[in-house]
């Protein structure tokens, strides 16, 4: 038989039984808040230490430390715990310093496989190199403790953001040129005012998408099933059968797409596809040609059939490491999108068809692609 309490008992007003009933039902309150609510609560209606011990599953230490608190500065007061002073810090900033500089690093800097950090890795290093480094109070370091320390920064060496370096000196200018070039195909496409300078000139955007693979099923794909599976169904296993490249010219005032797949992209299948533009358009017309730095667009035999053809194009190079100004490349989006996306072919000359298949569709509803975002500054 539990004896009796020899604690006073705790005297509650209206009010405050009111809302320590609140506090104790509440789900938005720390939990230890509405845990001393109920000790109280239960202690004012008579229940022995065991009872309330058995009922809430908490220590006897905690509840007569609940009940001598209330008793001492009343019920609100021991629902909050006291001002304290801090204890002093184990980990000392220097061995703080010391992990956020280690997380600076590469793990491949100190011999690991990995070229991130993880977490777990980088706190087995700390562990097994900081009394070495004079910081023994990280020799128990764990993977939350190194988590708190880079937080406080805040670090993310398990992570990676890509940016894109300027390597063209000249970045900034020829950015310009390439912007002007839209405002006009903008203009001339809103107005119907051809460019000032050139009264038949069209605009053209060159690129090439490389690696595209042919890829061969090994097991023919299962057709969805109604009440089964309700998507196709494909065979893990595959065959690469190699890749080719699309050469593609944009049209930037109508959306028509001139393009060619090849093997390989060199200067005579660069040359081939500025041959069939010179035959699409009218020989009255100057095509403005932008594209990118590739060496087959500069190459001997490029400039010697260019000579062939004087003033018929030219050329507007988009920076060096910038080739994502080229408009070009939302159609290759467009494409990986729509009729490249899980592509699987039975040859790389049923790839070809299906993707110059795929252009004339688009060439059936031609869009005109436009550069909404100009920065003209100086």
């Amino acid at each position: 038989m539990s004896r009796n309490s020899k604690r006073a008992r705790i005297q509650l007003n209206d009010e405050q039984r009111c809302e320590l009933e609140k506090t104790a039902r509440s789900r938005t309150v720390p939990v230890r808040e509405s845990e001393r609510a109920n000790i109280i609560l239960r202690q004012v209606a008579g229940e022995s230490i065991s009872a309330i011990e058995k009922a809430l599953n908490v220590s006897r230490p905690t509840i007569y430390k609940c009940i001598d608190k209330a008793l001492a500065i009343g019920p609100d007061g021991a629902l909050k715990d006291l001002p304290h002073s801090p204890k002093e810090p184990i980990i000392t900033e220097e061995a703080k310093l010391w992990v956020v500089n280690l997380a600076c690093t590469k793990p491949k800097d100190h011999g690991y496989a990995a070229e991130l950090w993880s977490l777990s890795q980088l706190a087995m290093h700390v562990r097994k190199h900081a009394p070495n480094a004079g910081h023994v109070c990280l020799q128990q370091a764990v993977k939350a403790t190194i988590h708190r320390i880079l937080k406080e920064q805040p670090l993310q060496p398990h992570k990676i953001k890509y940016y894109l370096e300027r390597r063209d000196p000249d970045f900034e200018q020829r950015m310009q040129d390439i912007l002007i070039v839209y405002q006009e195909v903008n203009l001339q496409n809103d107005t119907g005012i051809s460019c000032p300078l050139v009264p038949k000139i069209v605009t053209v955007s060159v690129d090439e998408k490389p690696g595209v693979q042919a890829i061969k099923n090994t097991a023919n794909d299962l057709p969805p099933v109604v009440g089964k599976h309700p998507t196709i169904g494909r065979d893990y296993e595959y065959k690469r059968l190699g890749t080719v490249s699309i050469l593609a010219g944009l049209d930037l005032n109508n959306g028509h797409i001139i393009a060619q797949v090849h093997d390989r992209h060199r200067s005579r299948e660069f040359i081939s596809l500025l041959t069939e533009m010179d035959a699409y358009y009218p020989p009255d017309c100057v095509i403005r040609v932008i594209l990118d730095n590739h060496s087959a667009h500069t190459s001997k035999e490029t400039m010697a059939y260019l000579a062939k053809k004087p003033n018929r194009f030219i050329y507007v190079h988009t920076p060096k490491h910038g080739s994502w100004l080229n408009l070009v490349e939302s159609l290759f989006g467009k494409m990986a999108r729509t009729f490249l996306r899980h592509i699987r072919v039975a040859s790389k000359e049923e790839l070809r068809e299906r993707i110059m298949r795929g252009i004339a569709e688009i060439n059936a509803t031609p869009v005109i692609y436009r550069w909404k975002k100009f920065d003209l500054a100086a």
